[in-house]
C-alpha cells in the first residue's frame, strides 16, 4: 500500500520489473515461485491504484486487492519457500504450508460470504471484511509467511522475514495513526533482497555435482 494513486501505480510498475528480473535470472525450477513474488507484489500495488481512483469502496478493484492480500499471499509464499527449501529443511516447512492452506481457505471463504470494503482515509487506505476469529486468522497468516521464511534453511530467506516482520510492524503503526501508508517501500526493499537471493542460487545442476 502507498500514500497516493500515482505512488502506488509507480511502485506498483518498478517492483513488477524487479519480479521480471528476479523470474529471468531463476536458474531453479523451485525457485521460481519465490521469484515471481515481486511480480505478485507488483501487480498488488497496480490494482490498489485502481482502488484510490474509484474513491474505495466495494467495487471489483477492492475485491481483487483483497483476494491477493488475504488468500493468496499466504499461500503462496509458503509454498514458494517449500519449492526453493534444501531437503533437510522441507519437513518442518510443511507446517507453515498447512497452516497457510487453512487459513487462505479461511479468508477465501470470508470474502465470498461477506463483502470488503476500502475506505480513503487522509494518506492510507483502510480494507475493512467482517473477519471471524481475527487473531487466529493473523497468527496463522504470519507463520505461513514470516514463519516459513525464517524456518526456510536459507540465510537469506531469513533476512526477509526478519525485514517482512519488522516492516509489518512499523506499517501498521503508521497505518494504524492513519499517518501515510507505506508498505509499497517495504515491498520495493524485499523484492531487492529477493532479486539478490535468485543470483546468489546455483544452478539445479550445479547443486547435484557439488
Amino acid at each position: 500500500m502507498c500514500w497516493s494513486a500515482t505512488a502506488d501505480l509507480a511502485a506498483g510498475a518498478a517492483v513488477a520489473a524487479v519480479g521480471v528480473a528476479c523470474v529471468t535470472r531463476a536458474r531453479r525450477p523451485g525457485d521460481l515461485p519465490l521469484a515471481a513474488l515481486p511480480l505478485l507484489l507488483g501487480a498488488h500495488q497496480i490494482v490498489e491504484s485502481l482502488v484510490w481512483r474509484s474513491g474505495g469502496g466495494t467495487g471489483p478493484a477492492t475485491v481483487a486487492w483483497a483476494a491477493i492480500a488475504l488468500p493468496l499471499l499466504p499461500l503462496w509464499v509458503s509454498a514458494g519457500v517449500l519449492c526453493a527449501a534444501p531437503r533437510y529443511a522441507r519437513r518442518r516447512l510443511a507446517v507453515p504450508l498447512v497452516v497457510g492452506v487453512a487459513t487462505a481457505a479461511a479468508l477465501a471463504h470470508a470474502l465470498v460470504t461477506r463483502p470488503v470494503r476500502a475506505e480513503i482515509r487522509g494518506r492510507t487506505l483502510g480494507y475493512v471484511v467482517d473477519l471471524a476469529h481475527p487473531g487466529l486468522l493473523i497468527a496463522g497468516y504470519l507463520l505461513a509467511t514470516v514463519g516459513a521464511l525464517l524456518l526456510s534453511g536459507d540465510r537469506v530467506l531469513r533476512l526477509l522475514g526478519v525485514l517482512v516482520a519488522a516492516g509489518a510492524l512499523v506499517c501498521w503503526a503508521l497505518w494504524e495513526l492513519e499517518f501515510v501508508s507505506t508498505w509499497c517501500a517495504f515491498a520495493a526493499l524485499c523484492s531487492v533482497v529477493l532479486y539478490g537471493w535468485v543470483r546468489r542460487r546455483p544452478s539445479a545442476a550445479r547443486e547435484r555435482r557439488t
